[in-house]
């Protein structure tokens, strides 16, 4: 069964002008690999044969993305590294009596992120989802390839041509607009490929989507490894069929130095010109090869809050529990400042691109008497992709100072729908459908929605499960000056051991899709690899799922650095943190069992955000009762990885 799985993956290919050579490499005896088709031998299958500098001890081939001109798509390999794409090859001998041609097609997959083939390794249950998994062909998709007239002499004779791999390999209309194949929408995924070649003659009746990908099957996509592994191409006598397993590994790691790029549409003006430069703004250099844009938060009334008109470093250990306490108690209420978190009044001024050490860093601003602010800080990518392993190394900003007081921030790792247009459609959900609002509380359902979210929100706030823990609330002071005992209240949560401890979000939104057979209400428990995962909605309508994770504020955020890691598959997801790559633990889990996993392609986001408290029930601490920053907050990006 291990060995089947290997062969059954999600893959993209795009194979462009095959160029075919023609040798004679004499008889000898049959070699071991070689498959028998009906009128031929097919052996000594090599899907990439020019890169073996790039080979890994495990026999890999290892390539890193090359983003030069990822904004139109990406490209496995690019020009840059390889301009005459991959180079493959197979030899072939002619069983039969006459010199003849035969015709070949060459399938690849990604196997990290797929759908198995077929159920539980039946190969009379095929997946019904398989159809989703990302495989591709040649670029043109049009017809197959033809060897030159191969003599009956009972001899091999090799076969060489080129391909790359690209987006949109099945040259899917809903990527399209009008003639042109908008290759960035459906982007080559990440993770390991496997190659399949199907070789038989020329005079073989085949499916209409074999030689063409880019056709479907009474309006569904043929996944080819299925029909040629499992199917009714399994016992195809006519043609030859051979795999290869893991061969390929493409990963990303973006590189933060090549700065951050302005949209237009949101800071559109000469006014915005003083506060560009090289690495950050919107010159063509940048918006040809900038990986990140500036994220501009969506901030609506469900934000707002009222403020104590106080501002101090909560972040310095002179903040203490009473300072707290005596601010949110002597303050009358018409004494608040009724507020937004805030959003820059200029392109990159929160943001800096350090081009030498090569990372990016996040500022929230500090306030000022009559410029009361607590603004949210973030940038976001602008490739798109759809699964992957996302792992990032930052130094966020400290939650809590040495007393336990929280400085009302929310840092978030977090993916994003790249876009709310019908291209990006999630799946179908064919039961009820899924809200149709993300932003309001209409319960209005649709079978279809854009809308995808994945979070990391870690902030200082209370469990939901148990669920009654998540209606914990503070208590309350009574302002009398002379009974210090009524306001200055001993350190809220359990007990003072929780001072440290924070709160790691998990969070899924799934537009509240109820499709998944264990979709359920309040918590719910799930085990993964031995341990126990609780996991929460508030009711039926709800658009998200969450659990969290208790941690160490000055573990995930006193040291130099901490990575973050979304493992985002299409049956699962898995959320880990840890101090280096090679030491992450799980602290999230959900598979698609209890919750819709998103299908369409998103964008990464970091963040340092200011969230009403209100939306975090059992949050110990008021963001209104929380003063506004005297100094500036600041966090740094060293590395995002895609794998």
């Amino acid at each position: 069964m291990r060995l089947l799985e290997r062969f059954i993956s999600a893959g993209v290919a795009v194979f462009i002008a095959a160029v075919v050579l023609v040798l004679n490499v004499g008889c000898g005896n049959e070699p071991k690999n070689a498959i028998v088709g009906q009128d031929c031998i097919v052996s000594d299958f090599v899907p990439i044969s020019n890169l073996d500098s790039a080979k890994t001890s495990k026999g890999l081939i290892s390539l890193m993305v090359d983003y030069s001109d990822a904004m139109q798509g990406i490209n496995i390999p690019s020009v840059a590294q390889s301009p005459e794409k991959f180079e493959y090859g197979f030899r072939i001998k002619n069983t039969t009596k006459e010199a003849r041609k035969f015709q070949y097609r060459l399938y690849y997959q990604n196997e990290s992120y797929k759908f198995p083939e077929v159920i539980n390794g039946d190969s009379s249950l095929p997946h019904p989802l398989s159809g989703e998994n990302f495989y591709g062909s040649w670029d043109d998709q049009q017809g197959l390839r033809e060897t030159p007239v191969i003599p009956a002499d009972g001899a091999f004779h090799e076969i060489r041509g080129y391909f790359r791999i690209q987006g949109n390999p099945r040259n899917e209309v809903r990527y399209m607009e009008g003639a042109v194949n908008q290759r960035w929408k459906r982007n080559p995924r990440m993770g390991k490929y496997s190659f399949l070649l199907v070789v038989n003659s020329t005079e073989a009746t085949l499916p209409a989507w074999y030689s063409d990908i880019s056709l479907t099957e009474d309006s569904t996509w043929v996944n080819p490894y299925y029909y040629f592994l499992y199917g009714d191409g399994k016992r195809m006598k006519s043609a030859a069929v051979i795999t290869t397993g893991d061969t390929l590994s493409v990963s990303s790691d973006l590189p933060l130095e090549q700065g951050v790029f302005i949209e237009p549409s949101d800071y559109s003006g000469e006014q915005y010109t003083p506060y560009y430069c090289s690495s950050c703004g919107q010159s063509p250099e940048l918006q040809k090869s900038a990986l990140f844009r500036q994220f501009i938060h969506y901030v609506d009334s469900s934000s707002a809050f009222n403020n104590i008109p106080v501002i101090a470093d909560v972040q310095g250990d002179a903040y203490t529990l009473t300072d707290y306490n005596w601010n949110r108690c002597f303050h009358s209420q018409d004494e608040y400042i009724h507020t937004k978190p805030q959003l820059a009044d200029f392109p990159c001024a929160e943001i800096s691109v350090d081009t030498i050490n090569k990372s990016i860093q996040l500022t929230n601003r500090a306030a000022e008497r009559g410029r009361w602010e607590k603004q949210n800080v973030g940038i976001i990518t602008r490739v798109g992709m759809t699964y992957g392993t996302y792992t990032v190394k930052v130094k966020m900003p400290q939650l809590l100072n040495k007393h336990g007081i929280w400085n009302g921030l929310t840092n978030a790792i977090w993916l994003i729908t790249q876009s709310n247009a019908v291209w990006n459609n999630r799946r179908n959900c064919n039961d009820e459908g899924y809200i149709i609002d993300y932003y309001n509380a209409d319960k209005s359902r649709s079978p279809l929605s854009a809308y995808s979210e994945i979070d990391f929100e870690i902030l200082k706030t209370g469990p939901y499960c148990p669920e009654y823990s998540y209606q914990n609330e503070p208590l309350h002071p009574l302002a009398d000056r002379n009974r210090r005992e009524w306001w200055d209240l001993p350190y809220p949560g359990e007990n003072e051991r929780s001072k440290d401890e924070i709160m790691v979000g998990c969070t899924n939104w799934d537009m509240a899709c109820p499709e998944p057979s264990s979709y359920q209400v309040g918590c719910q428990d799930l085990i993964y690899q031995g341990n126990t995962y609780s996991n929460h909605r508030w009711d039926y309508w709800y658009k998200a799922i969450t659990s969290k994770a208790i941690a160490s504020d000055n573990e995930l955020f006193g040291g130099a650095y901490y990575y973050f890691q979304i493992v985002w598959k299409p049956e699962e997801i898995i959320w880990k943190i840890g101090p280096e790559k090679n030491k992450l633990r799980v602290v999230g889990y959900m598979n698609d069992g209890m919750t819709s996993v998103p299908n369409n392609q998103m964008a990464l986001i970091i963040s340092q955000e200011f969230h009403n408290t209100k939306w975090w029930p059992g949050s110990p601490f008021s963001q209104g009762d929380i003063p506004f920053p005297a100094k500036a907050i600041v966090g740094e990006v060293f590395e995002v990885t895609i794998e």
